[in-house]
């Protein structure tokens, strides 16, 4: 696998962070809250990569999630049909004409490059990541606490409601622009300050009210992160986020999990696609196989979506021709992978949900996506953008997962350089440092291990 990378990049990443201080601008976690997580020593060795490759591919898992939501953010909620009409087919970045919103873009008609809640949510992750590996630099094995995140996210939110309250003047856009990032979190809060108090009733309401009481896919928006915080370690980034997904309901938890152990696996070398399968049928730490009547609805999720390739796949050029189909504009593929391509469009559509953010319609579209491409990072973009629905979160799952597997060095290089620039100078998210951050505190963690096999 190519890094993409300078071997100068590696002295420097390694120069650069271990003189890196504290950001005094992050929330700080509570030193002493005990995690309800056990890992076990052998739970605790993360793959060891090459220190360039391991940057590379955390920096593929951000880029790739970034440029998921790009390109699904000027069409988020779209059909399938609207998408063709109005754009032919989408195969790259494309302006954002919309009107800002908490959870989508905060700026009208941002360029190519910009995305929405999916990428400032994995940012947020690996800021809080951060947190807690600084928090407990000493100690092993790194563990993740649902109370101390509740506390960081508590914290977040009052931060942004002081920075609202210190808004001058009579201009709107610096006051909408302020609630905007008041609102993106405000459904959180609210969540997470009944959790971190411990009040069990308030808890329950605040989660049964979190958007309308839906089964949303909120864990999934931030939990490929935990895939690069233990790096080939899908047990471990299973467990962390379950830990921390607060705001699911139901399986939707289990399927956060589960999106954290396939990013987590992608870092394996030589991964094939029968390990990512291994995962999603064995990693099970919650035991939702045992659940009495219903089994594990994640993996029937992922038998439906195989059996949806495999039925797509079938379809023959005889069959293909009788179809009543126009190729869109600017497609590069022939007619039989359109219409397979239709037919799994079909297919997704008789198994959607009332909601296009509900868990379980976004664990299927990844999936089918995965599988009808073979964790090719291009087409699985291409098929889930012009799918539509929820397709930037799709999109951006997908594109952590395959992001992590390939590594920033086989992104497309003309996406992967826009939306690095865009998000650095207009959305005040360095993506680049990020994966530096993160990178050095698995090599941290990774010489903790050196020392203590020397003892």
């Amino acid at each position: 696998m190519k890094s993409g990378l300078p071997a100068l990049l590696s002295l420097l990443l390694i120069t650069i962070l271990h003189c890196r201080e504290a950001d005094p601008s992050q929330p700080t976690v509570p030193p002493t809250s005990p995690s309800t997580v056990d890992y076990s020593e052998s739970d605790y060795q993360d793959v060891r990569l090459p220190d360039s490759l391991l940057y590379d591919k955390i920096l593929g898992l951000l880029v790739g999630s970034a440029i998921g939501d790009a390109m699904g953010a000027p069409t988020e909620m779209w059909s399938q049909p609207a998408i063709s009409d109005e754009y032919g087919h989408v195969d790259s970045l494309d302006m954002v004409l919309r009107e800002p919103s908490p959870e989508g873009p905060w700026a009208f008609n941002l360029p190519p490059g910009a995305g929405t809640d999916d990428t400032r949510w994995k940012n947020l992750m690996v800021d809080y990541s951060l947190t807690e590996h600084d928090a407990r630099s000493n100690s092993r094995p790194l563990t993740f606490s649902g109370q101390r995140f509740a506390h960081y996210l508590n914290e977040r939110y009052r931060r942004r409601v002081e920075a609202l309250k210190d808004v001058s003047g009579l201009e709107p856009e610096p006051l909408e622009d302020a609630m905007r990032r008041v609102a993106w979190l405000q459904e959180w809060a609210t969540v997470a300050r009944a959790y971190a108090e411990g009040d069990v009733d308030d808890y329950r309401n605040a989660l049964s009210r979190f958007y309308g009481g839906e089964m949303s896919c909120a864990g999934m928006l931030y939990s490929p992160v935990f895939g690069a915080v233990y790096p080939g370690r899908p047990e471990a980034a299973y467990r962390a986020a379950y830990e921390t997904s607060l705001f699911d309901l139901g399986y939707a938890r289990d399927i956060s999990g589960l999106t954290a152990a396939l990013t987590a696996i992608a870092f394996q070398p030589d991964v094939t696609p029968d390990d990512f399968l291994k995962v999603v049928r064995e990693v099970d730490p919650e035991n939702f196989f045992r659940s009495r009547l219903i089994g594990r609805v994640a993996y029937r999720l992922f038998q439906q979506a195989r059996s949806i390739v495999r039925v797509a796949e079938r379809l023959t050029p005889e069959e293909a021709r009788a179809m009543d189909f126009r190729l869109p504009d600017r497609y590069p593929y022939d007619s039989l992978t359109y219409a397979r391509t239709l037919k799994a469009y079909a297919l997704l559509d008789e198994a959607k949900q009332d909601v296009p953010f509900h868990a379980a319609e976004i664990y299927l579209i990844t999936i089918t996506s995965l599988l009808f491409t073979e964790y090719q990072f291009q087409p699985a973009m291409e098929f889930i953008v012009n799918y539509g629905r929820d397709n930037d979160t799709v999109a951006a799952v997908a594109g952590s997962i395959i992001g992590a597997l390939r590594g920033y060095g086989q992104l497309p290089a003309e996406q992967r350089a826009t939306v690095i620039r865009v998000n650095r100078e207009l959305l005040d998210i360095d993506l680049e440092q990020q994966a530096q951050r993160l990178t050095q505190a698995v090599l941290d963690r990774r010489q903790l291990e050196t020392n203590d096999a020397l003892q």
